[in-house]
């Protein structure tokens, strides 16, 4: 007896590949495998129903059910987008606008450098003495743009 045979054969098999593909999104998330899981489920579910229903029929159903999940999800992410927890996570320099850090290389002639966090940045700005504390008011071409406190 095959192991498929106790599920509903091809339907079983459907649903175990629905069952994959779910784990797949689990293990890498992307919010697209998920759509399919559930186009192979709605297919699974459709065979265990009529279970004479050709490989054709069941390849073109897993297609059109694919298309419609695909679809949905992605109306579903355009009404309701994900808001993410820190807009700037990957913008290091946008972080660091409004920061105090200490001048470094003095600045004259509105040039010198800063020290931001444990390393030293190209500065802008009003002329200040080392050791003096600014404000980060911009980043721009990577180097930092300070005003006086």
């Amino acid at each position: 007896m095959d192991a498929l045979d106790g599920i509903g054969g091809a339907a079983g098999a459907w649903l175990i590949a629905a069952l994959v593909l779910g784990i797949a999104e689990l293990a890498v998330p992307g919010v697209f495998l998920v759509f399919l899981a559930i186009a192979a489920a709605v297919t699974g579910v459709a065979v265990f129903a009529l279970p004479d229903l050709p490989v054709a029929a069941q390849l073109a159903a897993f297609a059109v059910w694919s298309a419609v999940t695909v679809l949905i999800g992605k109306r579903w992410y355009r009404d309701y987008p994900v808001e993410g927890g820190d807009p700037m996570l990957n913008d290091r320099s946008a972080r660091l606008v409004g920061h105090v850090v200490v001048v470094e290389t003095a600045i004259v002639g509105g040039r010198g450098r800063v020290l931001v966090g444990d390393g030293s940045w190209p500065a802008r700005g009003k002329d200040a003495g080392v050791g003096a504390r600014v404000r980060v008011a911009a980043v721009v071409d990577g180097e930092v743009v300070v005003e006086l406190l």
